[in-house]
């Protein structure tokens, strides 16, 4: 089980009261398959993340995991060792910008 920490955003448009959702995917985990799980099971966030069409990352949007920014990183590279353990969550984070 990938654990996935959502922003506060996020959770309130799927109706998620929890801070952290489990997903689980088939094979290697990579971003792709567990992006593809957590839209599976909350359909609310589909193209919040990722763009409907593109299914590339929404500009405003981060991907971290221990300590690493993934968000450029191929989407097909399987992730840390750690997230795939349970020890350590893939964080999706709103980006903040302004002036």
């Amino acid at each position: 089980m990938i654990r996935i920490l959502l922003p506060a955003h996020l959770r309130t448009l799927a109706k998620i009261p929890e801070h952290e959702v489990l997903v689980e995917v088939d094979g290697v985990p990579t971003q792709r398959l567990v992006l593809d799980a957590l839209e599976a099971r909350y359909p609310a966030l589909r193209g919040t993340v990722r763009d409907h069409d593109t299914r590339k990352r929404r500009a405003f949007i981060r991907f971290f995991a221990c300590e690493l920014d993934l968000s450029n990183a191929d989407i097909d590279d399987p992730l840390p060792e750690e997230v795939v353990s349970g020890k350590e969550p893939y964080m999706i984070i709103g980006a903040m910008a302004g002036g």
